[in-house]
């Protein structure tokens, strides 16, 4: 069974997708978010054409722990999910994994523009991978 994660972003949201035996995550696409309710059907035909069966949900937590008004919009997409999909979704602490990612991504010196482009992707899938490695 495989797991998706999702870096949920007012403008994109990342999606990551582990393996068949739910040890490595891999950057899958980056959504656009163009038009309300686009998401939600690019997401339910991913899990149908990947055979997922549990999705996580990328929770920005502020530093102190507690969760803000970014984390509630999280917390009302996890449940959209879980009411349209029937699927198991799953929260995780996400703090700092877009900050992770643009570092990364700056270290092997990835252009501006190509870094726009992935950042959101790679943060789905530390989000995804630092899941994964919890469940070990």
């Amino acid at each position: 069974m495989k797991i998706m994660g999702l870096d949920y972003g007012d403008r994109r949201i990342g999606v990551a997708l582990s393996d068949a035996f739910g040890w490595t995550a891999q950057g899958l696409e980056v959504i656009e978010r163009r038009r309300e309710g686009i998401e939600l059907e690019r997401i339910t035909a991913l899990v149908k054409e990947h055979e997922v069966g549990e999705i996580v949900v990328g929770l920005p937590k502020n530093m102190n722990g507690s969760i803000g008004p970014r984390g509630e919009i999280c917390m009302e997409f996890a449940q959209t999910l879980r009411d349209s999909l029937c699927l198991p979704v799953h929260l995780w602490d996400e703090r700092l994994s877009t900050v992770s990612a643009e570092r990364a991504l700056l270290e092997a010196d990835v252009s501006r523009k190509k870094r726009k482009q992935v950042v959101d992707k790679m943060a789905a899938s530390l989000i995804l991978q630092n899941y994964l490695d919890s469940k070990r």
